[in-house]
């Protein structure tokens, strides 16, 4: 197995480490502060060609191999993590439903734009009542003539009020269960009873807008449909799947970045006339955090390469998601002990390494959820 990588691989990492150095980490305190949908950061990243990475030239991607993107979703990352989410709904989640389960017609009109970042994307699955079991969905689409009419909500849908196409999840079928579930694409700007009733006042995520969906009697022409009906809760799976690998990316960006900037500080931090690196204790810590970002680097390039031999990698990415999440948070909490007190406040970027942490462990999967997806792979 080579785990050299390869001249574009490098390229690639360079580039976006680079971008990621001089454009946001200068910025990502001022993001975490004010909150706010960084855009024009956004549009230098689809001038770089960073938002739509792993998707095909021919619909305005970088045509990136999933190691390529995962890298550069992991730079991003390390830099800011609300950002990171932004790029990874969008591209994850929003582009790849419409890539992996959109018709020609689909993918040219509304993939395309994604891929260029020249519109935002965003995926619209759980409710307020259906979270991890999504089957429990109360929002509806019936069909009308030509059209469906869609009724309901959704909550914590990242990028929500910032979206111009969302993929949106409704049951056609109310007691069919998982089979009655179908995806359909949205555009909030076109379609009547769309509306954004506000966004998420959270622990960590900032600048990536977590909004809450209403739909009232909200009328979508039925080529909007993604697929066949019924199909909506395959889409789903399949798409989380996929989105996992790219979660472990963002907490191996979170994890690096608390490394690094403790590694940097037990250098710079002196006590008892000598610095702190120097003591035993603070080495085996720095010690550990690296292994396990390590650790946590190799789940994740293992559930990419077998996504992209084609080969089944739901425990592959559900390990690589499970590990990496909850080593970023103890990474980020390693990072808040060795700056001490200082790592309690906000002069240091410790403390927002570990709200934005966190987030790894809930959104796209729990990490209970994730230990019985594993159990299930191995009992089968």
């Amino acid at each position: 197995m080579d785990f050299s990588l390869s001249a574009e691989q490098s390229q690639i990492r360079d580039m976006v480490a680079e971008f990621t150095d001089e454009e946001i980490k200068p910025r990502a305190a001022e993001i975490d502060e004010n909150d706010e949908f960084p855009q024009d950061l956004v549009d230098q990243m689809a001038d770089l060609g960073l938002m739509g990475m792993p998707f095909p030239e021919e619909y305005g991607g970088a045509g990136l191999d999933y190691h390529s993107y995962a890298i550069g979703l992991e730079e991003i990352s390390r830099g800011s993590g609300g950002l990171g989410t932004v790029v990874a709904a969008h591209t994850s989640l929003a582009g790849n439903m419409l890539y992996e389960f959109g018709d020609e017609d689909q993918k040219q009109e509304y993939l395309t734009p994604l891929s260029r970042g020249e519109e935002i994307g965003a995926f619209a699955l759980s409710e307020a009542g259906a979270g991890s079991d999504v089957p429990a969905m109360d929002t509806t689409a019936e069909k009308d003539g030509d059209e469906y009419v869609v009724s309901g909500g959704k909550l914590w849908i990242s990028n929500g009020s910032v979206a111009d196409t969302v993929t949106l999840f409704a049951k056609t079928d109310p007691d069919a269960g998982n089979k009655g579930i179908s995806s359909f694409v949205v555009r909030p700007e076109e379609d009547d009873g769309f509306h954004v009733e506000g966004t998420e006042d959270k622990l960590g995520d900032k600048g990536c807008p977590t909004a809450e969906l209403r739909f009232d009697e909200m009328r979508i022409p039925e080529d909007r449909l993604l697929g066949e009906e019924g199909r909506g809760f395959v889409h789903a799976l399949k798409t989380l799947n996929g989105g996992r690998i790219t979660i472990a990316a963002r907490s191996i960006g979170l994890a690096r970045a608390a490394l690094e900037d403790a590694l940097e500080y037990s250098q710079d931090r002196e006590q008892f006339d000598q610095p702190i690196s120097e003591f035993q204790t603070i080495q085996h810590k720095l010690a550990d955090m690296d292994t396990k970002v390590q650790a946590a680097k190799m789940l994740m390039h293992r559930a990419a390469d077998r996504k992209m031999r084609g080969e089944d990698y739901i425990k592959q990415a559900a390990q690589a998601k499970l590990y990496a999440s909850e080593v970023s948070r103890e990474v980020a909490n390693e990072g808040i002990q060795i700056h001490g007190g200082y790592g309690y406040t906000k002069d240091f970027p410790a403390e927002r390494y570990y709200r934005d942490a966190k987030l790894n462990e809930i959104y796209e999967g729990t990490s209970e959820v994730l230990r019985n997806t594993i159990a299930n792979e191995l009992l089968d």
